[in-house]
C-alpha cells in the first residue's frame, strides 16, 4: 500500500472528545496505558483491534489512544448514530457505522477499507459485541478485522484492555448510577495495553480459510496482551456482575498458561 499520501486528519472534535474522555475517566478511575504504537503508523494506516467488555470501553479507549498520539475512527454500532446529538457527533468526528443485523452490514467493511486507504487509523472490536465468556477472555472473533486488514493492507495492532467492566455495567443504563458511584470511591485500576503487530504472513486473502486463519491470530494476539492486565484473575474476574449473562457457545480455543 502506499501511505506517502495521507489524506484524512483527524477534525477538531474528535481530538476534543479525546481530551475530554480522558478526564472522564480520570474521575471515575486509575488508567494506566503500557505498550506503544509506532510513531511511523500513529496517523495511519493501521488497524487497532480491542477486546469488548463493557459498555464504558470506547471511551476508556479514546482516552487511552490519546495518550499515545492516535485519533482512531472507531467502527460503532448503528444505534448511537441515530441518536439526535451523538450520532451528529459521531459522524462529524468520522467514525464508521456498522448496522448489525441488516442487509447493509457489510457497506461497514467498504467504509473501513476506504477509511484505512486515506490513511486512518480504524478501531474495530473483533468479537463484534461485548464479550459473555464467563471468565471474560476474548471470544472467537468475527472475520471483519482480518478481512479489513486483507482489503487494506494495513497492519493490526492488538489493544487488550481491563478493568472497565467495574465501572459501568453490562446492562447500561441499568445500574449506571450505582457503578459510578462505586467507582467514584474505589477507583478501580483500567489498564490497556498496546501490543505488537500481529504476525499474519503466509496468510494472502481469497485462499480458503485464510480469514479465519487471520481472525484466530488476531484473537490470540489480543489474550497474549491480556494476560498480564489480570494476573491475580486467570480464571474469573474478582469483579462480577450479576447482569452479564454468560454464554460458552463462542469460547475461543485459546487460555491464557495456568500459573
Amino acid at each position: 500500500m502506499d501511505t506517502a499520501h495521507t489524506t484524512w486528519q483527524p477534525p477538531a472534535i474528535w481530538r476534543t472528545a479525546q481530551l475530554l474522555a480522558r478526564g472522564v475517566v480520570a474521575a471515575l478511575a486509575r488508567l494506566e496505558v503500557s505498550g506503544e504504537v509506532p510513531e511511523a503508523l500513529r496517523r495511519g494506516p493501521l488497524v487497532l483491534a480491542a477486546n469488548h467488555i463493557s459498555p464504558f470501553d470506547p471511551v476508556v479507549l479514546t482516552a487511552a489512544c490519546r495518550a499515545r498520539g492516535v485519533a482512531p475512527r472507531i467502527m460503532a454500532t448503528g444505534g448511537l448514530f441515530r441518536a439526535p446529538v451523538i450520532g451528529a457527533l459521531m459522524r462529524r468526528a468520522g467514525h464508521i457505522r456498522v448496522d448489525r443485523g441488516t442487509a447493509a452490514v457489510g457497506h461497514a467493511l467498504d467504509d473501513a477499507a476506504a477509511a484505512v486507504a486515506a490513511g486512518s487509523v480504524v478501531l474495530v472490536y473483533p468479537e463484534g459485541r461485548i464479550g459473555l465468556d464467563p471468565g471474560m477472555w476474548p471470544e472467537r472473533g468475527k472475520t471483519g478485522a482480518a478481512r479489513l486488514a486483507f482489503a487494506c493492507g494495513a497492519p493490526v495492532i492488538p489493544v487488550a484492555q481491563w478493568g472497565s467492566h467495574e465501572v459501568v455495567p453490562y446492562r447500561a443504563p441499568k445500574g449506571l448510577l450505582r457503578g459510578i458511584a462505586r467507582a467514584l470511591v474505589r477507583r478501580p485500576v483500567i489498564r490497556v495495553h498496546f501490543g505488537e503487530p500481529v504476525d499474519l504472513t503466509g496468510l494472502a486473502s481469497g485462499t480458503p480459510g485464510a480469514a479465519r486463519q487471520a481472525t484466530d491470530r488476531i484473537i490470540d494476539a489480543i489474550t497474549d496482551a491480556l494476560v498480564p492486565l489480570r494476573p491475580d484473575e486467570p480464571e474469573r474476574p474478582r469483579h462480577v456482575d450479576p447482569g452479564r449473562p454468560a454464554d460458552t457457545s463462542r469460547s475461543h480455543r485459546r487460555r491464557p498458561p495456568r500459573r
